[in-house]
This record gives structure tokens, C-alpha cells and sequence, in this order.
């Protein structure tokens, strides 16, 4: 018993301590961004904001921040659709990658009792994030969106943190699912493909997602750094 809480303390140390980097790179990020000039500023939002207005045709309701939408990936789900848990997630974070294996065992433990709702959230810093998102989007495509997002987590030591294009990397991968290539490569270039990951992206920010991984439980942020945890506000969720 004292080695597996030993082995629970140590998995929490990690955790807290990748999460404490992000927050660390997310602030260096704010910080050079309030060195661009006015005029740099001012044509980033602009940017943003064309972006944006583009999206509005798609996205439900024009301009309302919702934590699950209609075309969210559901990597499982609730006949009763009583408990629902969001993670905003960047394929390129180390957190979010210390985080896959517990997500993957609560949705064998809640498999049929709760709804695993997964949205992209790649950070600015990370050079491949939003490339990583688009290949799992384009797998989503011809239907294999949670074998594309699995394998990205498994790979991620081999693509992660490394400032050239991983597009070749990812086109391998899509051919080891047994994807149509022409089909992916299509979808992989399509902006359509990059707007659906920017609309969860401006949807978490809109909800004050800062970082990843976060969780949302039936609509409010939750914050668990283990597996007990999560299963506690599971439970709770369930029990209501």
C-alpha cells in the first residue's frame, strides 16, 4: 500500500508540475505579446475577428460560447446523457499527454453512464499543435477521429516539441490507419478543416480556458489532479 501512494504522489507531482510549465509558457506568450506595436495589434485582431465572422454560418448560435456542441467529437456516450465531461485538449501538451491514460480508463469504467466529449485547444506555442488537430480532424473525416487521437498521444514524444512540420509525420500515421490518403490530404488542406479546430479553440477561450488540459462536468470547470478524483466528481455527477 505505501508504494502505490508513493507511485499516486508522483503521478500528481507530474502532473502539477507540466501543468505549472504551461502556465509558465502561456505567460511568456503574454508577455511578448504586450511588446507588439499597436499597429501588429491592431492587424491581429483584425485577423482574428475576419476569422471568426467567417465561422459564424457553422457554429450555432452567432458569437455564443458553449461548452459541447451538436458536431463535438463524442468519444463515448451516455443513453441518458445525465453526466457529460469535456476536456480541452492540445495534442502537443505534455499534460494533456500525462492525462490520456486516466481519461482512457474512466471511459472504460463510465462506458454507457457518461458522455466523453473531446475539443481541440492548440496553443500558440506549440509549433504542430494546430497541424496535429487538423490530422485528427481529417481522420474524423472517413470516421476514425478516436483512432487518429489515440495515436497522437502515443506518438507525441516523436512528433512533440520540435519546431519543423510534422505534416509528413501525420500523413504516416493516416496511412497506418488504412485511411484514403487522397482523401486526408485533401481534408488535411482544407481551411474548412482548420476553421471546425479554431471554432473549439474560440469557444474555450471564450469560456476562460487559459491552458490544457481543461475539464468541463456537465458545464463547470473542474480541476482533479487524480484518477480518485476524477471518479469522485464522476460519482457525484452520476448520483444527482
Amino acid at each position: 500500500m505505501p508504494q502505490q501512494h508513493d507511485g499516486t504522489e508522483a503521478r500528481r507531482a507530474k502532473v502539477e508540475a507540466l501543468r505549472a510549465e504551461e502556465r509558465q509558457r502561456s505567460a511568456r506568450r503574454r508577455n511578448v505579446a504586450v511588446s507588439v506595436s499597436a499597429i501588429g495589434v491592431f492587424a491581429v485582431v483584425a485577423a482574428v475577428w475576419l476569422a471568426m465572422a467567417s465561422l459564424g454560418s457553422d457554429s450555432g448560435a452567432a458569437g455564443a460560447a458553449q461548452v459541447v456542441r451538436e458536431d463535438s467529437h463524442r468519444l463515448g456516450t451516455a443513453a441518458d446523457g445525465k453526466v457529460t465531461l469535456v476536456e480541452f485538449l492540445d495534442f502537443e501538451c505534455e499534460a494533456c499527454r500525462a492525462y490520456f491514460p486516466t481519461v482512457e480508463q474512466l471511459r472504460k469504467d463510465y462506458a454507457g453512464r457518461v458522455t466523453f466529449v473531446a475539443r481541440y485547444f492548440p496553443i500558440g506555442g506549440h509549433f504542430n499543435a494546430e497541424r496535429a488537430a487538423r490530422a485528427v480532424e481529417a481522420a474524423a473525416k472517413q470516421g476514425k477521429f478516436d483512432a487518429m487521437y489515440r495515436r497522437m498521444y502515443e506518438t507525441q514524444s516523436q512528433w512533440g516539441e520540435k519546431q519543423v512540420p510534422a505534416d509528413a509525420f501525420f500523413r504516416k500515421m493516416a496511412e497506418g490507419l488504412g485511411l484514403d490518403l487522397a482523401a486526408w490530404d485533401k481534408a488535411y488542406e482544407d481551411p474548412a478543416t482548420l476553421a471546425r479546430v479554431r471554432k473549439d479553440a474560440a469557444d474555450g477561450e471564450a469560456l476562460g480556458v487559459q491552458g490544457t488540459p481543461t475539464f468541463f462536468l456537465n458545464g463547470e470547470r473542474i480541476e482533479p489532479r487524480t484518477p480518485d478524483e476524477f471518479k469522485a466528481a464522476l460519482d457525484a455527477a452520476l448520483a444527482e
